[in-house]
């Protein structure tokens, strides 16, 4: 919510207070004004016992002040870092606060954990809030002491009266503070940045201790008294239909309570066709399943493969792209005269997010009213699918907001929820559907696998005049008002704005289109996690074409703009000078040009700008003569604006993503064979270990005066590139495909 939204929900939506007989004050702030939200947070808890942590802020009599995280925890760190900046405003010490997650409510607004938005979209509303109640404690001491409010202030859970040094705690104040009128939002002062006690320190997890000792915090802990437990067996081809299955023996099963189909729906990413087994334990449920035998209807996907995909991509890259994206100057002439020309093919695979809670959900269908407890990214849409695919009401779904044991986009589709709950209205009893791990591989919503073939040019200068790529992606039919139409998947459609697009005179950018019946959905940084890989590698290709250094190759390009604007619908304005800055700052820290590398060893350098982030890596690595890697050092500068939340948060969301994008790199890939996923567990689809982390990874915050922005993408997409640059300076070896185990990295 913008400032002018802020004025214009005035004090009813800003903030709301009550005060119960047994005492406390409640604060809460409107990002979704809704009656229904108004009215649920203006009534009193049952009995009187306290408040309802459906406000943002909760000051009990015992000087306890809870906190609401509204957003969902899936390993990011916002349970922890958006409470802070209301505990900063709020001038409490830190021992004083309890966090509680949030279920999916209207009162809180958006909730969801996706494209690096939580920070930056939740930040200064937050300040504006805590510093509100804040406001309203000193404002009830003041008027309780008889004295003026500029001679109080507040601090470390008390409001303090400086000429005569007394204290009242924010537990003595809750009544007093209640009875006061709110403040105009227009009218609240947040404090100086200089001042933070709590913002920008290292702060731990507030479910740390509960991770590392395995107490139940996860959606797959979640036990409810007469559960019962839910396998769910989907055609192995996507889209797939049952035409039978032998549901009489698998009833007789032991331990078995219930087997039966469920049409399903035609859509890729919602309720696909199945067969449901119901048990008294997880273990009988999947025994059951060894047992169970369908008759599948394939469809028409059943005879597509990844050699097929290849196949097709090698016949679209001779003809024109099916669209254009961009078209500046004359590419064609540009490349006839250019004195250097450099040509490669670069290509992905399909990855699944191969999250290590698989999905899960445990649902209860009673009287109408269907209660979810999931591990989700984006609550909101498990409602809606569950709405749109069953017909249940909003008002009638209630869906508890479980910690998530990764998500990287997987979780913000909602397939495992409306399987859960299509379960659940079958079952007299909560159910908990369980994916085993090979329902979590073969039935992901996988990254896009992407074919890149590029050309540039550069002049007698060493200066790129020339750049073209035709990317063929992949696309699924979507049926829309009766009309079918290929639309690409989350990722895997390019903008005409990507780098280096807007930079040079002389650039075509055409994308082309496979259909594929493989659900496709967001992986940590879409589109970005693999773009960065193919044009900054390229960027480093012609850079070594010219001759010239590839720092000083990307500086030129960049060219010193203050700001490049976008263009198109998709157009976002690149602020180049603070690109430049990280870029030569990680150059200054990694001692960019200033080392001798034997054979075998190099360093590689690359940047990107994605989820509002300017990032810059620079990587050192070690290739053995039998093309054994090691990525030795990995430095990175960032530009996320002018306040790093938790410092610590900060810091494992960049080393985590410089430890996911190697990973990412090395090792997974999926096959496709008869239009099945061939990888079903971790034997056959490796994740990096630690021993193949990067020793050293040294992060480096440029602090600027921009608006705060979110940390868990913006610096995965550079990573892939520096370390394949990096190789290239090692051994000549250029990595033209993922993952790395592709390319022979042997040398001398």
């Amino acid at each position: 919510m913008n400032a002018p939204d802020l004025a214009s929900a005035g004090r009813r939506n800003f903030l709301r207070q009550s005060a119960l007989a047994s005492g406390g004050l409640v604060l809460g702030f409107y990002l979704n004004g809704t009656t229904q939200a108004v009215e649920r947070l203006e009534k009193p808890a049952a009995g009187g016992a306290g408040f309802k942590p459906n406000a943002f802020i909760r000051i009990g009599h015992d000087g306890v002040v809870t906190l609401v995280s509204k957003q969902p925890e899936i390993g990011q760190g916002i349970k922890t870092s958006l409470p802070t900046v209301i505990a900063e405003e709020l001038e409490v010490s830190w021992k004083d606060v309890r966090i509680v997650q949030g279920d999916l409510d209207p009162a809180y607004g958006r909730q969801s954990a996706g494209g690096s938005t939580s920070t930056p979209t939740n930040y200064e509303d937050f300040r504006r809030l805590g510093a509100a109640a804040r406001l309203m404690l000193v404002e009830a001491a003041a008027r309780s002491w008889k004295v003026p409010v500029g001679e109080c202030f507040a601090g470390d859970s008390a409001v303090h009266h400086r000429p005569s040094k007394r204290r009242l705690g924010y537990g003595q104040l809750v009544d007093a503070a209640a009875a006061l009128p709110v403040p105009d939002p227009k009218n609240v002062q947040v404090k100086d940045p200089k001042d933070f006690k709590l913002l920008g320190k290292r702060i731990g997890g507030v479910d740390n201790h509960q991770v590392v000792t395995g107490q139940p915090l996860f959606g797959i802990d979640t036990q409810l008294p007469g559960m019962l437990y839910a396998v769910y067996e989907k055609s192995p081809v996507f889209g797939g239909k049952v035409r039978s299955a032998n549901l009489d023996a698998i009833k007789a099963l032991p331990g078995v309570k219930d087997a039966f189909v469920i049409a399903g729906t035609d859509e890729l990413r919602g309720l696909l066709p199945g067969v449901a087994i119901v048990a008294e334990s997880t273990w009988a449920a999947w025994s059951a399943r060894k047992q169970l035998q369908v008759d599948w209807d394939e469809g028409r996907f059943a005879n597509q493969s990844w050699a097929g995909f290849v196949a097709e991509a090698q016949r679209l890259s001779g003809q024109a792209g099916g669209t254009v994206l961009r078209r500046d100057g004359d590419v064609g002439a540009a490349l006839a005269g250019a004195a250097k020309t450099v040509e490669a093919a670069y290509s992905y695979p399909f990855i699944s997010h191969a999250s290590f809670e698989p999905q899960n959900c445990t649902a209860h269908y009673k009287d109408g009213v269907l209660e979810l407890w999931a591990p989700t990214q984006n609550p909101a849409a498990g409602q809606e699918l569950v709405t749109a695919t069953l017909g249940i009401p909003k008002d009638k779904i209630v869906l508890h907001v479980t910690r998530s044991g990764g998500g990287f986009g997987r979780r913000l589709s909602a397939d495992y929820i409306v399987e859960a709950a299509a379960i659940a209205q079958r079952v007299n009893a909560p159910v908990k559907l369980t994916w085993t791990r090979e329902d979590d591989l073969r039935h992901d919503h996988f990254r896009p696998a992407g074919f890149h073939f590029l050309r540039g040019g550069v002049d007698a200068k060493g200066k790129l005049v020339a750049w073209h790529n035709h990317f063929v992606t992949f696309a699924n039919p979507v049926t829309r008002d009766g009309k079918t139409s290929l639309v690409p998947g989350s990722g895997g459609s390019l903008s005409g704005d990507e780098f280096p697009g807007r930079w040079i005179d002389n650039c075509l950018l055409e994308q082309s289109a496979i259909e594929c019946g493989v659900p496709m959905g967001p992986w940590r940084a879409p589109g970005s996690c693999v773009f960065a890989w193919v044009f900054h590698s390229f960027i480093d290709e012609l850079a070594h074409a010219a001759g010239r250094d590839p720092l000083e190759f990307r500086l030129d390009i960049l060219g010193d703009k203050a700001i490049v604007a976008g263009t198109g619908e998709r157009g976002t304005p690149y602020d180049v000078s603070r690109m430049r800055q990280v870029l030569l700052h990680v150059a200054e820290k990694a001692g960019w040009g200033k080392k001798k590398f034997p054979k075998g060893q190099g360093q590689g350098i690359a940047f990107h700008f994605s989820h509002r982030g300017y990032i810059a890596q620079v990587a050192e690595v070690t290739v053995a003569k039998d093309g054994t890697l090691k990525v030795d050092r990995v430095v990175v500068a960032t530009d996320i604006g002018a306040q790093i939340v938790n410092l610590s948060g900060a810091e494992n969301q960049v080393e985590g993503s410089v430890v996911d994008g190697l990973g990412t790199l090395m090792f997974p890939e999926l096959n496709i064979e008869r239009g099945r996923i061939v990888q079903g567990n971790f034997n056959e689809y490796p994740l990096i270990r630690i021993a193949d982390a990067p020793p050293k990874i040294e992060v480096h915050f440029v602090k600027t005066d921009y608006p705060v922005t979110g940390l868990g993408e913006p610096a995965l997409p550079p990573l892939a590139p520096a370390v394949c640059n990096a190789i290239f300076a090692a051994t000549g070896k250029r990595v033209r495909q993922f993952p790395l185990s592709r390319t022979d990295l042997r040398w001398g």
